[in-house]
């Protein structure tokens, strides 16, 4: 088959304008979009529908390419009340953002949404084949990755609970708020010396806390000291919290330490192996390898936000997410010409 033979309207799209529309008529609309002949083959699948995923399918929204979202509505900030360092967003809930989105995109005629969670994705002769959990089986010519990272959550009583509420990982998305209060890091080593700055900016009442003995140089040393910031060796054993508001960490020595905020740097891994399983690179800290066209090693295959990049923020999954939509409809437009 030619092609030309495979060029279809379609499209999403990711806006920041009023949706002219009700959200009633979107979930309408966007229920009878998830229920397409999974037998169509697409222009591109798209695998994650939170910010890099819709912004993704914004470009490729307006270059009419038939796409697909599959999503399981699960993003790794569901439990955080507010997103921030988002121009136009700042202080709006996560969901709030990631549905006004996907209203903005459900606008788009050819747009498809499949709610489910995507567990197989496999080469073809001209393209890929993606399995859900279910048992769906969907193709498509090209493939994004927005698959987002999991977040791997320390054996220490309460900390999950207050994740991304006040127990936080970036100065940028949460600091603000906690500005001039009494503050934690729970971090060691070179982590912690390169986030020691960041929060010492928006707080003096910093105490480093390093789970073991602190593994510092002899200049960080000086440097910290300098700075009067506290550092503790002991290991946390429990987060007290009211709601996920910290009140206090529990050593394992019994003693305490009173706080309003803690930040940690903690473990993740991707939330789905299909990449590797691709034959994605992955780079040393376990993000997917891609250039500065969010491209992987495989040809067809892009990724973006976190699963591809160490600066996790509503803005820069946005960002990426543009990039390899518009990308992947040049690389489409260029084979099609």
């Amino acid at each position: 088959m030619k092609r030309r033979d495979f060029i279809k309207s379609g499209g999403l799209a990711l806006s920041t304008f009023a949706i002219p529309f009700s959200i009633m008529d979107f979930f309408t609309e966007s229920n009878k979009k998830n229920n397409m002949n999974n037998q169509q083959k697409f222009d591109a699948i798209i695998i994650g529908g939170s910010y890099a995923g819709l912004s993704a399918a914004m470009a490729l929204g307006r270059s009419t390419r038939n796409t697909l979202v599959i999503d399981n509505g699960k993003p790794c900030n569901r439990q955080t009340p507010h997103s921030h360092n988002f121009l136009t967003q700042d202080g709006q809930t996560p969901k709030e953002i990631a549905t006004l989105g996907k209203a903005q995109v459900a606008q788009y005629p050819t747009i498809s949404f499949h709610d489910g969670l995507a567990t197989k994705g496999t080469k073809t002769t001209d393209g890929f084949e993606v399995t859900t959990q279910s048992g769906k089986v969907f193709t498509s010519k090209k493939l994004i990755f927005a698959t987002g990272i999991a977040d791997e959550m320390p054996d220490i009583e309460g900390f999950a609970e207050c994740w991304g509420i006040s127990v936080i990982h970036c100065p940028y998305c949460h600091g603000y708020e906690y500005r001039k209060q009494k503050t934690a890091l729970m971090a060691n080593g070179e982590t912690a010396f390169h986030m020691i700055p960041l929060i010492h900016n928006l707080t003096d009442q910093l105490i480093v806390l390093t789970q073991g003995k602190a593994d510092f140089s002899e200049e960080q040393w000086q440097k910290i000291k300098a700075h009067k910031v506290e550092v503790i060796e002991k290991e946390i054993t429990a987060v007290k919290h009211q709601k996920g508001h910290i009140e206090k960490v529990v050593f394992k020595d019994g003693t305490t330490l009173e706080l309003d905020a803690m930040y940690a740097a903690i473990p993740f891994k991707q939330h789905t192996d299909i990449p590797q399983a691709l034959g994605c690179e992955m780079t040393e800290q376990g993000y997917i390898q891609v250039d500065d066209f969010q491209k992987t090693n495989i040809a067809g295959v892009y990724a973006c936000g976190d699963n591809a990049t160490r600066m996790r923020s509503v803005a820069n999954a946005v960002y990426q997410g543009s990039v390899a939509g518009a990308m992947l409809n040049g690389e489409l437009s260029h084979e099609i010409f």
